[in-house]
């Protein structure tokens, strides 16, 4: 305990040199009181997510609410996940998809179902006990203008919440802010009715919180106890690197938001040492890797900067993207407690921020992969459509993506049917367009799954459907029976440039993977394989020859 308050007291001074620390000594006696009443693992796993598989998924597009998610458990369990993601679940008016919410401590009531508030508990007890973990978003840099916080800060009469949130008088200061959803919003400043203006990095309905004032940065500490009391296993830290604002900056991955990230992790540390938190960091990677710390800010972050070149490769034949964006002269090494998060596309759409891609990506990427005009997302910034689109429905190029963020370093994450094929939803798409008010296609990557449609497909051996989905599971499978292809090192075979060919290996064992990009049949070293058993996918061996088909991808184990 005086480690904590020693350390947090040195954080608070650097946040609040000016401020008195009772209010800090106060929190930490409420956080001793707190962590007596909780339930720990005796041998608690501090670094489980090293080895998940997680999946990410909206509740009410899965299956309904929460019962109608507990329902689908043992899919996910046959699949292999080992974590759900799960996208916002809190109370919110859902104009960005629960992103802007309106209660921290409550979740939606469409998503609880028949037994109530008991829906979502009874989900995170049977989750574990098929040891599936439990994480889910929370977005710690802004709120809902529905929130009961911003409706009291914008009233006339001054009171405890009027600087929860930025107000301003002409909206002229952070000038050098970008716009992070260009051509959605024209400024980052909105005009309030009480005649101020109040600052926004997102929707002009989801006001910045001002973490200026310590009093915030307390009662999100609360929000986060409040859910490790019920069980949950991490957060998902949205829009981590906007939280602290200074005139003259451009707001971003300022010294003081990793401050405030240290102060969340000593707190969760503190209560339990098994809760996670995931960095959401559109940066690039010199940036990313700093939310990690050392070892003292999140324990993982999403590996943005890698998830294009994947495309990029895949397009170009060619593997070089790939090896040039993992190689340290890009993205720095990271404490070896840490962990990257991977995937194809984030939630939202196959993001090509210049943060993390230059322009000559980005045109190259948007050429080859926005198939249709109204796929396109922030005016060339992003491509908002499903996996399976992208790849135009080829089964090949759809299993190589999985196998590629499978196979390689990091915890790969599945969003929600995708493991099938899921195609992009119009209908959804359309309909929000009335709800919210904004041609935002990244509804066109979301939409509903319907079950019995997909359970007669999952059961025809010959549907699209069936082959990508079988295939998924065997990767997951073998990945989750090996941890050298978790913990092992890697090492490239530079053989053929169109071939995204190397090994996981340790003392014991190796695998090799090996991915054909190309539109050819590659030949490959006989000596190379003779002496490796092919556990996914098929090799052609002729007239003395061994080599890989256009597009395919091949694991072997030694």
């Amino acid at each position: 305990m005086r480690d904590l308050k020693s350390d947090l007291q040195k954080l608070w001074q650097k946040l609040y040199p000016n401020k008195s620390s009772e209010l800090l000594d106060s929190f930490i006696l409420e956080l001793e009181g707190f962590k007596n009443g909780l339930k720990l693992n005796d041998n608690p796993d501090t670094e489980w997510y090293k080895n998940a598989v997680v999946y990410s998924l909206y509740v009410d597009l899965f299956n309904k609410d929460f019962d109608g998610l507990t329902d689908k458990l043992s899919y996910l369990e046959k699949l292999g996940v080992s974590c759900i993601w799960l996208l916002p679940i809190l109370d919110s008016p859902m104009r960005d998809a629960g992103f802007d919410i309106s209660d921290y401590r409550k979740v939606r009531s469409d998503l609880l179902g028949q037994k109530g508030d008991k829906s979502f508990l009874e989900f995170l007890k049977e989750a574990h006990k098929k040891n599936i973990r439990v994480i889910f978003d929370i977005a710690i840099n802004h709120s809902s203008d529905q929130h009961e916080w911003f409706k009291k800060s914008a009233s006339s009469q001054k009171n405890k919440y009027t600087d929860y949130y930025i107000w301003s008088d002409d909206g002229k200061q952070y000038s050098d802010c970008r716009l992070l959803f260009k051509g959605m919003v024209d400024s980052n400043w909105e005009k309030h009715e009480n005649g101020k203006y109040y600052f926004h990095r997102f929707f002009e309905f989801q006001p910045d919180l001002n973490y200026r004032n310590p009093e915030v940065l307390l009662y999100m500490c609360r929000n986060l106890m409040f859910w490790i009391e019920k069980g949950v296993d991490g957060f998902r830290a949205d829009a981590i690197p906007y939280l602290w604002k200074e005139e003259g900056t451009d707001c971003e991955n300022l010294d003081n938001t990793h401050v405030i990230v240290k102060f969340f992790r000593k707190v969760t540390d503190f209560l339990n040492p098994e809760i996670i938190l995931l960095a959401e960091a559109c940066q690039p990677p010199k940036e990313v890797v700093k939310y990690m710390g050392d070892g003292d800010e999140c324990h993982a972050g999403y590996n943005f900067p890698l998830m294009p070149q994947i495309f990029k490769s895949m397009s170009m034949q060619n593997a070089e993207p790939i090896k040039n964006v993992l190689s340290t002269a890009v993205t720095p090494e990271i404490p070896a407690e840490s962990q990257w998060f991977t995937f194809l596309r984030c939630h939202d759409e196959l993001s090509l921020e210049l943060v993390y891609v230059n322009e000559e990506d980005r045109k190259y990427i948007h050429e080859n992969y926005c198939h249709k005009t109204e796929w396109d997302f922030r005016l060339g910034e992003g491509i908002s459509a499903r996996l399976s689109e992208l790849f135009e429905f080829n089964i090949d190029k759809i299993i190589q993506a999985f196998s590629i963020m499978l196979s390689l370093t990091g915890t790969p994450i599945i969003y929600y049917g995708d493991e099938f094929g899921k195609p992009n939803d119009k209908e959804f798409y359309q309909s929000q367009i009335k709800i919210t008010g904004h041609n935002d296609t990244r509804n066109l990557v979301r939409g509903r799954i319907n079950w019995d449609k997909l359970e007669a497909r999952l059961s025809d051996s010959k549907s699209f459907e069936y082959k990508v989905y079988s295939a998924l599971r065997t990767m997951i499978n073998i990945r989750n029976n090996n941890k050298t292809i978790t913990q092992g090192s890697l090492h490239y075979n530079n053989q053929n440039p169109s071939l995204l060919y190397f090994n996981k290996k340790n003392d014991k064992e190796e695998f090799i993977f090996i991915h054909n990009m190309s539109d050819k049949i590659v030949n490959l070293d006989e000596n190379l394989v003779l002496s490796y058993t092919t556990i996914f996918g098929d090799l052609l061996k002729n007239e003395g020859n061994i080599s890989i088909e256009p597009f395919k991808t091949v694991w072997l184990k030694n």
